[in-house]
């Protein structure tokens, strides 16, 4: 069978069109999906790591506390019993979390407990007695025994505990007795909560564990996983000691984007071993990818009908303007910069060469929409400050310069009482005002992140001299400007501000580390009585993994 002349151009310009879209698609794809696949599988495992460092530096304050009451000597040798039982009801009045609080006799008989739950009761079978008159003892998340049917459960759901507790010594020397606590598992979902929230619109889909680092058991995650045995490559990494990222199958059957980090402790508590796991859907991630691909392929198949129609029409003796256009194509599919030839003299030839050049200019700019795509990436939806991507490029580049950073660590104090009284969307609207005003009391040249929640932190070269006193001139300020008040909405609000800081490379080599020295000063901050500065002064070095 033989084809005309307006067959063989019709055909012709249908395929090149085509190949050329294709060509397009495959090459925009893969550079694509690649980046975000990146971008996305680090702020995946940066969540991770943080959520990691939120539980262990919880446990530490927890810890602290029960050490402070353990030297209380109304608790070590308590001669009024009513006394220790008041302080233990202000304790557990204060520090909710605490589920329970128990002091009992060198015999293990519970003499004061909060709520006097367990009262007159001998513990001295459990864990909790039997390696806490041993030395300090923080037990891993368990099922609740004696307290499952004494404490409020309002979910119904069966309650666990994690366990820490202290012996006791009288004037002598002589052990006493056991200062013993529990406290709620629920936390976790708090600690979850306040990481992962702020990236809901970042991370569609995302779902994250705590997996034991002794049985691989899931110890937070969807109810339907909770108690299982969690065995895949993300988990045996993470024990490893990785904190990284990788796309694979679970026990579900289904591919996940998944970041994984274990919990190194916080300061002198050395940590249970905790693995954070955040995944996210194969699809859920590559979603754009696709999208776009799909896009090119439908924009492509519709040109190469309209050129293929062209071709039809207006057949002629074009061969030499047509081996042109195809010498540009194949520069194009071997990656090379080309334009598509102008051909001038022949009406339609004209109309071709320019529809040919307007395609591949509309591809081209399809292909800068992923320059915006990864700008969204990069940028806090709620405040339009940089989050934790753009800070991970930002100290990438500084650490390329080398040159010397002082960081400041803020987190809002009172802000969870706004979220609570007048909800999260009046707290939005706190957190963007917060946002223009560290933007009025900062220099053009200073860098500001949104870290999640309500944590920022601000980023300046480091002053030549007297870099202490001028960090905390420009914290003060940053106090004064947050404390002053909000009305929203006929309603005046109030937060206030703790901060933290350091200096890179002065405290550390890594910046990373450095950050999270700021946020420990910032930890100091609050426990000092907030809306005040502390400057790190611990020189000591930490290893903590990059993003």
């Amino acid at each position: 069978m033989k084809f005309n002349l307006r067959a063989y151009m019709a055909l012709f310009f249908g395929v090149i069109i085509i190949v050329l879209t294709m060509l397009l698609s495959i090459t925009i794809s893969k550079h694509s999906g690649e980046t975000i696949k990146r971008e996305i599988g680090n702020s995946l495992s940066t969540t991770a790591y943080h959520m990691a460092d939120k539980l262990d530096s919880f446990m530490w304050s927890r810890i602290g506390e029960v050490e402070v009451l353990s030297q209380i000597e109304d608790i070590k040798s308590p001669d009024d019993l009513q006394v220790a039982q008041e302080l233990i009801d202000q304790l557990h009045s204060s520090f909710p979390v605490f589920s329970w609080i128990g002091l009992t006799d060198a015999a293990g008989n519970v003499v004061a407990a909060s709520d006097q739950i367990l009262v007159g009761k001998n513990i001295s079978q459990r864990p909790v007695y039997q390696e806490g008159k041993n030395g300090t003892f923080i037990g891993d998340v368990h099922n609740a025994v004696l307290l499952a049917n004494l404490l409020p459960n309002p979910t119904g759901e069966p309650m666990q505990f994690v366990d820490i507790s202290k012996p006791l010594t009288d004037a002598n020397g002589n052990f006493s007795g056991v200062l013993a606590t529990h406290l709620s598992w629920e936390w976790s979902s708090q600690v979850k909560d306040e990481i992962v929230q702020p990236l809901k619109d970042e991370l569609s889909g995302a779902e994250v564990f705590v997996v034991s680092g002794k049985d691989n058991t899931v110890l937070l995650g969807p109810p339907h996983m909770t108690g299982k045995i969690l065995d895949i490559n993300s988990v045996h990494n993470a024990v490893n000691g990785e904190n990284n990222w990788l796309v694979e199958e679970w026990p579900d059957g289904k591919k996940y984007l998944t970041g994984f980090s274990i919990g190194d402790g916080h300061q002198d508590y050395s940590g249970l071993g905790w693995i954070v796991i955040v995944r996210i859907p194969a699809e859920n991630a590559f979603a754009p990818v696709e999208n776009l691909k799909i896009f090119i392929i439908k924009l492509g198949t519709i040109t190469a009908v309209i050129f293929a129609v062209i071709g039809w029409l207006f057949a002629g003796f074009v061969t030499s303007p047509l081996r042109k256009i195809t010498k540009a194509a194949h520069s194009l599919r071997l990656g090379k910069e080309a334009a598509i030839p102008y051909i001038k003299g022949i009406k339609d030839l004209e109309l071709l060469s320019g529809s040919l050049r307007e395609l591949v200019d509309s591809l081209v700019r399809t292909e800068s929409s992923l320059g915006v795509m990864e700008n969204l990436a990069h940028h806090d939806l709620l405040t339009g400050l940089g989050n934790r991507v753009a800070l991970d490029q930002f100290l990438k580049k500084a650490n390329n310069l080398g040159h010397s950073l002082a960081f400041l660590y803020l987190d809002l104090d009172g802000f969870k009482q706004i979220n609570d009284s007048h909800g999260h969307q009046t707290g939005d609207m706190v957190l963007k005002e917060v946002a223009n005003r560290l933007k009025e009391s900062t220099r053009k040249e200073d860098s500001i992140f949104r870290l999640g929640g309500d944590e920022f932190l601000i980023v300046m070269d480091t002053p030549n001299e007297s870099v202490e006193t001028i960090l905390e001139t420009v914290a003060n300020k940053l106090i004064a400007n947050i404390n002053k008040p909000y009305t929203l909405d006929h309603v005046m609000l109030r937060v206030g501000c703790s901060v933290g800081g350091s200096v890179w490379p002065d405290h550390d080599i890594d910046p990373f580390t450095v950050i999270s020295y700021a946020d420990e000063a910032l930890y100091v901050s609050k426990r000092f009585g907030k809306n005040m500065f502390t400057f790190h002064q611990n020189t000591s070095k930490k290893q903590m993994p990059g993003a």
